[in-house]
């Protein structure tokens, strides 16, 4: 399935709003620019009628333009080799494409091949969520990445000593390319690759750590499960929203026995750590 791009231009504040408008209506991953955001969803999700009604509500608060174009699986690797630029996290961790240099002078070193997937760090949630990953005990833990995209934090955990990592995701091309990211990062034998939603954890024992990089809607639908696949004393990384988002999300994990610990904010997204009670 291909991918719709859809490009904002609008001001800071009047952005946050949008992209929780179109949050609601399927949009799932958002990509922060300095003339506003740019937003994607599947193909078979978008709907120009809908995005015109939503970007109509809004022209009186502030200048708005949008465009959306097709971004089909042929094209993708050019357009993230044009635009994929090395990146380190937290001075700790370099993530590079193969045919960057790598980094001997830092610690951590991710190399991915994003394919049709999203997540090479670029982003402010995924920049959080190592940044929280660094400050987590991974020793020997098997962990849970929930819409685990490139596999870039399945990866991380491993480096940090997990012993295990089940990767899950919806898009069969987000798992394959998962499975080849490790590959590419000598992991391959503690990281597996697997395709679903939270229904594809059935049977699974009950994790040391999960992590979850997804979007507000599928968090506080999912909240529930992630209770009971984590084992007692357990952390629990969340990201995919936004600051003003957070209260909501600490109300469904409190409701569901989490117990909130921490959160980092950049840009406006958010990051935060909560803790099943041992």
């Amino acid at each position: 399935m291909d991918f719709i791009e859809l490009r904002v231009t609008a001001p800071g504040e009047l952005s946050d709003i949008l992209v929780a408008e179109l949050a609601e209506i399927g949009f799932d991953t958002f990509e922060d620019n300095d003339e506003g955001f740019c937003a994607y969803t599947t193909q078979d999700v978008f709907s120009a009628d809908n995005v015109a009604e939503i970007m109509s509500r809004y022209q009186g608060l502030g200048e708005v333009e949008f465009e959306h174009r097709l971004i089909t699986r042929q094209n993708w690797n050019a357009e993230w080799e044009k635009n994929f630029q090395p990146l380190v996290i937290a001075d700790k961790v370099s993530v590079r494409a193969p045919f960057h240099a790598a980094r001997p002078d830092l610690e951590y070193e991710i190399v991915i091949m994003p394919r049709m997937s999203f997540g090479t760090g670029h982003h402010d949630t995924t920049a959080l969520m190592i940044t929280n990953q660094l400050h987590i005990d991974h020793q020997n833990k098997r962990v849970l990445d929930m819409g685990c995209g490139t596999g870039i934090l399945a990866v991380m955990a491993v480096q940090l000593g997990a012993s295990y990592v089940l990767a899950v995701d919806v898009e069969p091309w987000t798992a394959e390319n998962a499975a080849d990211n490790a590959l590419e990062n000598n992991v391959q034998n503690q990281v597996e690759a697997r395709l679903g939603d939270v229904t594809a954890l059935e049977g699974e024992e009950p994790f040391d750590l999960i992590l979850a990089n997804i979007n507000r809607n599928v968090l506080l639908e999912d909240m529930g499960a992630y209770a009971h696949y984590l084992k007692p004393g357990g952390p629990i990384l969340f990201s995919g929203f936004y600051e003003d988002d957070l209260p909501l999300i600490r109300a469904a994990a409190e409701q569901s026995g989490f117990a909130y610990e921490s959160h980092r904010v950049q840009n406006h997204w958010v990051s935060a750590v909560f803790r099943q009670p041992a």
